[in-house]
């Protein structure tokens, strides 16, 4: 019987085999010592009394010999949070965020104690926002429909990327467009910042959405009863940027959009544009703003990632 075919057979077969080796071993290795005697004998191996290998006794084995296993990695930090969350779909734009109770003094331990697993694989790199803080995200846009399962000690989540949802929007033409897996879908009108208040340039990140609200210039030092100050209420407000700059319903613009910037940096459409956006766009879509005077968004914005 062959090697292969003892080998295959099962438990049995394979306990006997093993012992019969080890017993050959055993026997080879007694034999040598018998017969290596006074300096003149001739050596019982070709070129020297050196035992062979295992592998040389018997070719069947090939090359592999077991090795221990590696070590664990013990992650130098207690269960941190993870997002995008466990069983979410998100956008080809979103990164990983991994937030941390206690603050990390060696990085690249934390680093080597969180596993990033990607279905196709996808290339991405680490960046820390704080000692807290540590981001993770693709070269390029995350490919659709990829599956992504993070480890970060005793904390796993394993999320989807949705369909490829980018948005574009043009100074130069002052239109939104909309592109879903390279098709495009919507082309909207709109209005940018007005000078003094120019919409930055950049890939912003779609992040929370309000059906309606209070959009109050005060949370940025500005007194509502100032020249420049506001408190305007709104509808289907899908937030970009964590500076307070969002793609939303503006009625009374709807002159302006599409020929003239009017905003204090927003992203003014129509009502029905508005409602279209806030139901259609998911959290981690990029919204890329270009040709405008605005200069660049802020990397750490937090929703700036893609400016780094």
């Amino acid at each position: 019987m062959s090697l292969k075919q003892v080998r295959v057979t099962g438990g049995n077969r394979a306990g006997r085999w093993s012992g019969r080796v080890a017993t050959a071993l055993i026997g080879t290795t007694a034999a040598t010592l018998t017969l290596v005697g006074p300096a003149g004998a001739a050596p019982l191996w070709p070129g020297g009394p050196e035992l062979p290998s295992i592998q040389e006794v018997f070719p069947g084995l090939g090359g592999q010999v077991p090795t221990a296993p590696p070590a664990p990695v013990v992650a130098p930090f207690s269960a941190p949070s993870v997002n995008p969350t466990n069983g979410e779909t998100v956008g080809v734009a979103q990164p990983i965020i991994i937030r941390f109770n206690e603050p990390i003094s060696d990085r690249a331990a934390a680093e080597r104690a969180i596993s990033i697993t990607t279905s196709p694989a996808v290339g991405g790199h680490f960046y820390w926002a704080s000692d807290r803080q540590v981001r993770w995200r693709p070269f390029e846009f995350w490919p659709a429909h990829t599956q992504v399962t993070v480890a970060a000690g005793d904390t796993h989540s394993s999320f989807t990327i949705g369909d490829a949802q980018i948005t574009v929007a043009d100074d130069n033409t002052k239109t939104v467009t909309v592109t879903r897996n390279g098709e495009v879908v919507r082309t909207m009108p709109t209005s940018f910042g007005k000078p003094g208040h120019e919409t930055p340039n950049g890939t912003y990140i779609v992040g929370e959405r309000f059906r309606d609200m209070y959009m109050d210039s005060s949370t940025y030092g500005v007194p509502v009863d100032s020249p420049e100050g506001y408190r305007t209420y709104v509808e289907y407000a899908t937030r970009i940027s964590n500076s307070g700059i969002f793609v939303h319903a503006a009625p009374w613009s709807e002159w302006a959009q599409g020929n003239t910037n009017v905003s204090h940096g927003c992203l003014n459409v129509s009502t029905e544009d508005g409602k279209w956006f806030f139901e259609n766009a998911q959290k981690g879509d990029p919204v890329i703003v270009q040709n405008t005077d605005g200069g660049v968004l802020n990397g750490w914005d937090g929703l700036g990632d893609w400016n780094l």
